[in-house]
């Protein structure tokens, strides 16, 4: 569907061809974003810079999570274009993407309130903005103090600087550096001509988040293939989204106890997690279910033997978890360290446009398995789980729910892959992908929503790869967060998000 402002298409749906998205004058596409994204029924998946050589090309990916829908938009830009007027300055939320079209392309912006550097990449506009010079916000006093923690970490931990404003113990203000690592990550996929190439690349965008990323990928190629997988198969994708769902949080809970001190929730925590991955090895080969997404196919079919294993895996997990979580979030201890502390707004998540867990724990129903649903979840309806307090406990709490959501997720579509499965297909590396198109894929990784867009030339070569991980979105929030807490607070915020350093970096 499409009118004069924009084309609208659906999540995973076949790629269209570019010349039917309309190219609006700057003015009018400025006055369409802001009107839509005034609303909190409407988000930004994507707002990204395509060099054309002759001009730059500007796509703007915009969910009606109430519709169902994705809204294109587009604009153009000669290459000694005059500076563009901000969106930032009305919607505070799109900052994130004009600094990195500012970064990359050395585009200016007027009006935006905090057009700083987001990663650095290796060929990015301006080569004089480096690590050094980065300006970080200073409060001029003799009574305030500023600490620095990493790039290199005391624990197992990627590079990121965080530079703290403090009066005393209290947090005034931190500033997130990134951009440490150069993985070029995005121009790979564009640049490999090897299929399986891509798809091992998408798989290491985040190491906790290979099935997201994975499938993500996978749905896009898909899409620009114009193939729709097997039913089966689109159920046994969402069983291992959900089975990485359920380690990941079982995880983390093992690390917010033990920033916490709790070391009995920590170990069985720990335990736990082992299990559910160990069953992803058994499934395909790996514990983090590396090689399990291929466009079109699968090479690790699931099996009535693999099918009863995860049954039993889950049905032990889910008790043993509700278990240990019930003593977790009922110990005195425990909720000293995490109950009003590290607390975000609604107002502050909607502002900063925060994803996935780090808007549903303020109460913004942000999942795009509801609202953009994919794979079998257009006929398996999932009910998210919302908190309201925006604090670590939230956090917390939210993921031991999750878990146990996710539990009746699998069994339900364990059930459904029994009726539905037949004969597995392998994956497909030669593809025919549509010329001169745009596909977007959009999954809900454990994080939140993870999306990647590709565009084609006139033989069908991918020539350009956007990535967006959550975590561009959330680190905003971890900011936010551990205002007015005491520096010590720190780690347990830090923890309560566990956002991705290579997820933004790229």
């Amino acid at each position: 569907m499409s009118n004069q402002r924009y084309i609208e298409v659906r999540n995973g749906s076949p790629a269209i061809p570019v010349g039917e998205i309309p190219v609006l004058s700057y003015d009018l596409f400025h006055e369409e974003v802001c009107g839509l994204l005034k609303s909190e029924a409407n988000h930004c998946l994507s707002y990204h810079c395509v060099d054309l050589q002759s001009v730059y090309r500007f796509f703007c990916f915009i969910a009606d999570d109430a519709a169902g829908t994705i809204r294109i938009l587009s604009h153009e830009m000669k290459k000694d274009g005059a500076p563009l007027r901000s969106l930032t300055e009305v919607i505070p939320s799109m900052h994130i993407f004009e600094r990195e079209i500012h970064e990359s392309h050395g585009i200016g912006f007027t009006g935006h309130p905090w057009l700083k550097p987001v990663r650095y990449p290796h060929d990015r506009a301006d080569r004089s903005s480096a690590m050094d010079n980065y300006p970080f916000y200073e409060i001029e006093s003799e009574e305030l103090h500023e600490v620095g923690v990493g790039p290199i970490h005391a624990g197992v931990i990627e590079p990121g600087h965080f530079r703290f404003i403090c009066n005393g113990e209290k947090v005034l203000h931190l500033e997130i550096q990134l951009g440490y690592q150069h993985r070029g990550t995005e121009k790979l996929m564009a640049e490999k001509e090897g299929a399986l190439q891509r798809c091992i690349i998408a798989e290491n965008i985040a190491g906790d988040t290979a099935a997201g990323h994975g499938l993500a990928h996978a749905q896009l190629i898909e899409s620009l293939a114009s193939v729709e997988p097997d039913e089966a198969l689109q159920i046994e994708r969402c069983i291992a989204l959900e089975m990485e769902r359920i380690a990941v949080h079982i995880g983390d809970t093992a690390a917010l106890c033990g920033d916490v001190a709790y070391q009995l929730g920590q170990v069985t925590c720990e335990a736990l997690r082992t299990m559910v991955i160990n069953t992803t090895q058994l499934w395909c080969g790996n514990r983090f279910s590396k090689g399990l997404m291929r466009p079109g196919g699968t090479n690790y079919p699931l099996t009535e033997e693999i099918s009863g294993e995860i049954l039993k895996i889950m049905a032990e997990v889910e008790k043993r978890f509700s278990d240990v979580t019930g003593l977790i979030y009922t110990l005195p201890s425990v909720l000293g360290r995490m109950e009003d502390i590290g607390t975000v707004t609604r107002q502050q998540a909607a502002e900063t446009g925060a994803l996935g867990m780090a808007a549903r724990t303020c109460g913004i129903m942000r999942d795009i398995r509801k609202t953009h649903p994919f794979q079998y979840f257009r006929k398996y309806e999932i009910t998210p789980v919302i908190q309201e307090q925006g604090d670590v406990l939230a956090r917390g709490t939210l993921r031991a729910q999750e878990v146990k959501e996710s539990v009746k997720i699998i069994r339900h579509l364990l059930h459904e892959w029994k009726e539905t499965r037949g004969t597995a297909k392998k994956p497909v590396y030669d593809y025919r992908l549509q010329p001169e198109s745009l596909a977007i894929s959009v999954t809900e990784g454990w994080r939140g929503e993870i999306c990647h867009i590709a565009l084609t030339d006139s033989s069908g070569k991918i020539i350009h790869y956007k990535i967006k991980d959550p975590s561009v979105h959330n680190w905003m929030s971890l900011a936010l967060a551990v205002r007015n807490q005491e520096i010590s607070d720190f780690p347990v915020c830090n923890k309560s998000f566990n956002l991705s350093y290579c997820g933004h970096d790229l």
